[in-house]
């Protein structure tokens, strides 16, 4: 939300920058960072191809939501079938819980390198404090919050900074593609996809850009522009994938370099930043502990976004009182699907999977979802019946087409190498 104590600049940014920012979320950190182990420079190009994607797709979806002054699910109930509805919010649902999951197995696990209690009793207190904290903390106040966790980023940007990086080599794999033909190869691109334009920010940036209108008119202020939700979400992808891109670049250069090329745990994936950190006894454990503090950081940014979007699709659906502006008492099923979505999500955590493979299949599973959700969103934005004159233009819907496209060959690609 606007706040006349920040500076104008600043103030312009809202719904763009939090939904970039928790783009970047344990699930993201654990792709780019395998990404960059398994292949090192190779997939740098997927962050330079990804970014005008998902900056065309996120401000399709910003603009749905301020024109229309509803959600994705609710337009979509009002102008398609109720095939068509109930499927979005299946694909959904079924999305965030598996990555509301794996992100809680990422805190976990991190909050395991600070700590000597059981991985069990550190991920049920760490929901707990987070299910308090969504219900209880006003959307308005906690987004001020939201917006500083973004800069947890900054570790794997020093750390880039100060190793000697072959720059010649990592600018020609940022706009130069290298493509391999095999399984492992094509999973992970999918799953960088996936994390990158995932189906979650479609929901939540959608809303958000809803809460905002509301919020406005409640407090007697001027409603966001679409420039002003332009430059937002501009900014807010272009903060995400630069996060992204030096992560991939630190994860290659200190680990794929030193022949670790296969994170599985952790603590390896801490070890990126050790660099950092070398000049420092026990330098180990110091990188440990910032990268705990990134991905626990990341986690609060992103769980509430993945919670809050599976709900703002449940009871558009339904109908029901929506919106993190209210209060528990207001908008009891709102936050009922928040609760019940992130407990379902502890639950697969305490099922014992990997959390390092857990946050990559769920990156996975957004890079086929995602798929039928941007055709969905090129056809809505192109209706003049629901849009207005607020249409999608030509550059708009190329970028929605070559998402699509993009997306699904990736898809289509990564199934035939699992079954050839």
């Amino acid at each position: 939300m606007a706040d006349r104590r920040y500076p104008s600049w600043l103030r312009v940014l809202g719904p763009g920058l939090v939904t970039g920012a928790a783009d970047d979320d344990p699930s993201g950190i654990a792709t780019y960072s395998q990404a960059g182990a398994r292949f090192g420079y190779a997939q740098l190009w997927t962050i330079t191809l990804c970014l005008p994607l998902m900056i065309g797709v996120q401000e399709a979806t910003a603009r749905i939501g301020s024109v229309t002054g509803h959600g994705l699910a609710h337009v979509t109930k009002e102008y398609f079938s109720k095939r068509v509805l109930y499927s979005i919010v299946l694909l959904v649902l079924v999305a965030n819980i598996i990555n509301i999951g794996a992100d809680i197995a990422a805190v976990g696990a991190s909050l395991r390198l600070m700590m000597t209690l059981p991985v069990a009793l550190l991920t049920t207190l760490f929901t707990i404090g987070l299910v308090a904290l969504m219900t209880l903390v006003r959307y308005h106040r906690y987004v001020r919050v939201l917006k500083l966790l973004a800069l947890a980023l900054l570790a794997y940007v020093a750390t880039a900074l100060i190793v000697g990086e072959p720059w010649g080599t990592i600018l020609r794999s940022t706009f130069l593609p290298h493509v391999e033909w095999s399984s492992a190869y094509w999973y992970v691109i999918v799953g960088i996809l996936g994390t990158t334009i995932s189906p979650y920010m479609f929901f939540w940036q959608a809303s958000e850009e809803v809460e905002e209108l509301e919020y406005a008119d409640y407090a007697g202020e001027a409603r966001r522009s679409l420039k002003t939700i332009r430059t937002d979400n501009a900014v807010g992808m272009v903060i995400s994938q630069i996060g992204s891109w030096f992560m991939m670049v630190t994860t290659a250069t200190v680990l794929n370099a030193h022949g670790i090329t296969n994170i599985g745990t952790a603590a390896q994936a801490a070890q990126a930043l050790q660099p950092l950190v070398r000049t420092f006894p026990h330098s180990g454990e110091i990188a440990k502990i910032i990268f705990a503090v990134g991905v626990i950081g990341m986690g609060l940014l992103g769980i509430p976004v993945l919670a809050g979007s599976a709900s703002y699709a449940v009871t558009e659906l339904l109908g029901w009182r929506e919106g993190y502006q209210n209060r528990v008492r207001d908008a009891r099923g709102f936050y009922s699907i928040i609760v019940l979505a992130t407990a379902i999500g502890l639950g697969l955590t305490l099922l014992g999977v990997s959390p390092i493979k857990a946050l990559i299949f769920a990156a996975v599973v957004n890079g086929v979802v995602a798929v039928p959700l941007v055709w969905l969103i090129h056809h809505i934005g192109k209706r003049t019946e629901i849009m207005g004159p607020y249409t999608s233009g030509r550059l708009s819907r190329t970028l929605l087409l070559i998402t699509f496209a993009v997306m699904a060959a990736c898809a289509l690609a990564m199934f035939v190498s699992l079954v050839g």
